[in-house]
């Protein structure tokens, strides 16, 4: 099976740097407590590094 990555904001994107913000927007998160599900690559993976301090990351197999 392929191994997905679970993405949840938990912490808000005011205060931070656009970098950060256009990072959680290419995501798809839209909002705090979004949870939304990609598939695991190094592209996804070095994104959710970027905001690290504003996502929980968490694999699940589907």
């Amino acid at each position: 099976m392929a191994k997905k990555l679970k993405i949840t904001q938990t912490r808000s994107i005011i205060g931070n740097k656009v970098k950060a913000k256009r990072t959680i927007e290419a995501l798809g998160l839209k909002r705090m407590h979004h949870t939304v599900i990609h598939e695991d690559n190094p592209q996804i993976r070095g994104m959710a590094f970027v905001v690290r301090h504003m996502v929980r990351v968490e694999e699940v197999e589907e």
